[in-house]
């Protein structure tokens, strides 16, 4: 190759390199509000990305009260030159993936879960107005009804997803709602609206924004058990539905892949 050519193939790949650098920017100055203008080649058609996820660490309330994650580190920079920690995690912790194995014998593990199942159009059934009233209050089929009549069919390969308010109790005792008895009184979705969307829909994914796919008070999981045999999967603790419009959005769920898992804490973000 030329002199001459050489000096222009550099140019060439230097520009392409300050362009990345000046998009890398912009997506990180976007993020520190929480959303970033979608590139046009991974969401046509959506015009920002925001994060579903809430940020866990040991103080993140937990179905069960204790503590979801452990942090030790083992190397420090100061001392290393690297950072890193070791991680003791229970699988239901944070912004997370239920598994069909979760509950049932033979289901689909955490990582057996299809990809194309990880992708999926949004739905988003809002009875926080209600919730704000009864921490007991369920999404039932007449909410399904009334979504389905305002913005069109759910469409095949969806999440339905509860929003209830209840993301933003996270950082108080609120959030699991515990009485004196230890019952927990937080929305969820009834056994009936999750046989609706079985049988009458091709939606994969349940989602809620509270600690449990059935209400707190429930004793017998019941839509747990309805839901995660089907080899559908569910998502609790979800962030930020009261950003996201009823429908329209795609949501891409980054599911753990630990080999015969139950579940896992996930990044999960909205192409709105």
């Amino acid at each position: 190759m030329c002199d001459v050519c050489v000096m222009n193939a550099v140019k060439d790949r230097m520009l392409s390199r300050r362009s990345f650098f000046k998009a890398g920017a912009a997506m990180a100055a976007g993020t520190a509000l929480g959303t970033v203008a979608a590139p046009p080649a991974l969401a046509a058609g959506h015009g920002e990305v925001l994060d579903m996820t809430h940020v866990y660490d040991a103080d993140f309330p937990t179905y069960f009260g204790q503590p979801g994650i452990e942090a030790t580190q083992a190397f420090n920079f100061k001392e290393h030159g690297f950072n890193l920690f070791n991680l003791a995690v229970n699988e239901h912790t944070g912004t997370h993936v239920d598994a069909p194995l979760h509950f049932s014998a033979d289901g689909q593990s955490v990582d057996e879960i299809p990809v194309s199942n990880l992708v999926c159009p949004l739905c988003v059934v809002d009875i926080a107005a209600r919730a704000a009233e009864d921490p007991d209050a369920q999404v039932t089929p007449d909410d399904l009804k009334a979504w389905i009549a305002a913005n069109g069919d759910i469409p095949d390969g969806a999440c339905v997803a509860m929003h209830s308010g209840w993301a933003a109790k996270t950082a108080t005792p609120e959030f699991r709602n515990a009485d004196g008895d230890g019952k927990m009184h937080f929305p969820g979705f009834h056994v009936e609206a999750a046989q609706m969307l079985i049988e009458g829909t091709g939606a994969v994914a349940l989602a809620v924004d509270t600690l449990s796919l059935d209400h707190g008070p429930s004793a017998d999981f019941v839509t747990h058990y309805a839901w995660l045999p089907t080899n559908r999967y569910g998502i609790e603790n979800l962030a930020n539905l009261d950003k996201v419009p009823a429908s329209g959005a795609t949501l891409v769920v980054g599911a753990p892949a630990h080999r015969g898992g139950s579940g896992g804490p996930a990044r999960i973000f909205a192409m709105v």
